[in-house]
């Protein structure tokens, strides 16, 4: 190593990610994270989460709001394997974060002390995409490069760097940030033929998934399904929305089940699955995958989704290149004769009154640019159907399944559009897997409204225990929860609303607020 302008480790890590474009720490820490944030830059600011999976799941709303990758620091493996849900949902999400956790010192490594994270760089995977604990403390620097440039790579996705407590005192090079591409694009006879196919198409149907929003694909691809007539409908279990969901040609979402997607992509010619699975399913099914007469087209970033699709031809992209690749094609302009879904019928005023009045008075309510952020799986289908987010880059939910995400995930997104609203719809027992949240948001003074949809149990599972024969599911029960008292313990407003008369102006009320503001709805 050169003599010539050596600095700490520390100082070259703030450096390197000042060039990233990357200034916030997402943290909780401890005592091997702390000589990190010795003299702790000026420029810099430090998002505590009161819980690691409250952490990640910031990070996560926030990355993928700013297109750029998250930093995260986490406590050594107690840190990570409490942040190991949201760990995986991020995965799942394709967002890029750089995550980093303390590690006891060099010296004391193989003398099993306190805090040691026994191999350290296996405790997140699989769910990251590389992970590294650096061979010396000089190269702690150029590993934090390297995981920011894999986790910009599509797909984009978490990465791990594993930091002994005594690495960032010890004097280093500077490692500057590089320019790597962060797009693939697919090679033109694929696409020639794509278009070709699309072009002789009578009955084509888009399968779309997040990569359309993630990646700049929304006007493009509302253009290409106009261009053709195409019906379009969202791929089971997405994060993000793709297509304006009052659209005439906007089908619906498709359901998680073999028989279910079949029956819909029954009578079309062509299906191109774009940024999406061939298929997503929930449960084992019966019968053929893909209706008679149906060619599949998949034009996806992910080698692993081209590699396990059921059928077709697959065509590896980055999604938003593609489809400005096919937009390139000029083919013949069709009517659009085919027709999307029909407009929901009205949900009347009573009281209990269900989340499906809920979401349509939510929607009269809320600004078309809104920022929603969801996790209520059991009203996920009322969301859907009285819900529609009619913008790009106003949706985001959790693509993995597991809870927890959506409460911190809507403070991320609000600290990455400061003057937006930011609505997070979330389900009671959605909210409890990181309430936390509600305080950072309260300490950072943003003004979420945070809609507790309140039905008193899992409901979902109840839903879903029908599919396996069971006439009730056990564990599934809330109630004595004070989500009002738990907002204010923690800094934020809250009221309770039961009464369908009171819901339009309550909501109107919490979203003008400049204060974070939590709405618990009771829903019967």
């Amino acid at each position: 190593m050169s003599d010539k302008a050596l600095i700490s480790v520390r100082d070259a890590t703030f450096t390197l990610l000042r060039e990233l474009g990357i200034t916030k720490v997402f943290g909780n820490p401890g005592s091997t994270e702390l000589p990190m944030f010795k003299d702790f830059p000026s420029d810099f600011s430090y998002v505590l989460g009161l819980q690691e999976s409250v952490v990640v799941g910031m990070a996560d709303g926030y990355a993928q709001a700013t297109h750029n990758a998250a930093f995260i620091n986490l406590h050594s493996a107690a840190g990570v394997g409490h942040a190991m849900g949201n760990i995986f949902t991020a995965y799942r999400n394709r967002t890029p974060l750089v995550i980093t956790a303390g590690q006891q010192s060099r010296s004391l490594l193989l003398k099993e002390p306190f805090l040691l994270a026994s191999q350290a760089t296996e405790l997140p995977k699989p769910y990251v995409k590389w992970s590294c604990e650096p061979a010396r403390a000089e190269d702690v620097p150029a590993a934090i490069a390297r995981a920011y440039y894999i986790a910009m790579q599509p797909p984009y996705g978490p990465t791990f760097v594993s930091i002994p407590v005594d690495d960032w005192e010890v004097l280093t090079e500077p490692v500057h940030a590089r320019k790597v591409s962060t797009t693939v694009r697919a090679e033109a006879a694929s696409i020639d033929a794509l278009s070709a196919a699309l072009n002789a198409s009578q009955r084509p149907v888009f399968v779309i998934g997040g990569a359309v929003d993630r990646e700049g694909g929304w006007n493009s691809l509302l253009a290409l399904a106009e261009r053709h007539g195409a019906l379009v409908w969202a791929s089971p279990l997405i994060g993000r929305c793709g297509f304006p969901e009052d659209h005439p040609l906007f089908a619906g979402f498709l359901p998680a089940f073999r028989e279910e997607i079949c029956k819909r992509l029954d009578g079309h010619d062509v299906c191109l699955a774009i940024g999406a699975p061939v298929f997503t399913y929930h449960a084992e099914g019966t019968g053929p995958y893909t209706p008679a007469g149906l060619a599949v087209y998949q034009l996806t970033e992910d080698p692993d989704w081209a590699a396990c699709a059921i059928v077709g031809t697959a065509i590896l992209s980055s999604v938003g290149t593609g489809l400005r690749d096919l937009l390139a094609r000029q083919g013949p302009a069709k009517p659009a004769q085919q027709q999307g879904r029909p407009p929901a019928p009205r949900v009347p005023a009573t009281d209990p009154f269900p989340d499906t009045f809920l979401m349509q008075t939510l929607a009269e309510v809320r600004a078309p640019d809104s920022l929603i952020v969801e996790e209520a799986p059991s009203s996920r289908g009322p969301m859907q159907a009285y819900l529609p987010i009619l913008q790009s880059e106003t949706f985001y939910t959790c693509s993995s399944g597991g809870l927890g995400h959506g409460l911190p995930a809507s403070v991320g997104v609000a600290l990455a559009n400061p003057g937006k609203k930011v609505i997070a719809l979330i389900g009671d027992g959605s909210s409890m897997y990181s309430i936390q949240a509600l305080w950072t948001a309260a300490q950072l003074k943003l003004p979420i409204t945070f809609i507790i949809v309140n039905n008193g149990r899992y409901e979902a599972l109840h839903h879903f225990a029908k599919r396996f024969g069971l006439a009730d599911a056990v564990g599934t029960q809330l109630g004595g929860i004070d989500f009002v008292g738990l907002a204010q313990a923690q800094g934020c407003d809250g009221v309770r609303v039961d009464k369908a008369a009171d819901l339009a102006a309550t909501l109107r009320e919490a979203i003008a607020a400049v204060r974070p503001t939590l709405v618990e709805v009771v829903v019967g």
